[in-house]
């Protein structure tokens, strides 16, 4: 999967939007102003996703592309290498999943906001 690819798929999540909180090179994907992913656009070889911690340390054992994150809690962040073996529907995945570890961490009043929005978004 390629950066292109990768900045439509998040894209494509319901609510996402895209800035660059830290400097002019790091892009963050949010939901309701809430990081998922991040990526360096002069880097563009690593991918950063929140995951649940359990899952995180077997995804880590199970795929060589993945490793905790640099410069971020590596309990609940993994970094992908986008240039390795793994599959795209699997990378796809896991940007669903961390995703939605954001969405289940939201208040019960965003959540019911995230909710009515989608429901009339399909």
């Amino acid at each position: 999967m390629n950066i292109e690819t990768v900045r439509e798929y998040c894209l494509s999540l319901p609510l996402v939007t895209e800035d660059f909180p830290f400097d002019e090179t790091t892009l963050a994907f949010r939901i309701f102003g809430k990081i998922f992913a991040m990526i360096d656009l002069e880097n563009t070889e690593w991918f950063v996703l929140k995951c649940d911690p359990e899952y995180a340390i077997d995804l880590r054992g199970e795929y060589p592309e993945i490793s905790g994150a640099f410069h971020m809690n590596k309990k609940y962040w993994n970094q992908l290498n986008l240039y390795g073996n793994m599959p795209n529907s699997k990378i796809q995945g896991l940007i669903r999943h961390s995703y939605s570890e954001v969405v289940k961490k939201l208040t019960k009043k965003i959540k019911t906001e995230f909710e009515e929005i989608t429901i009339v978004q399909e």
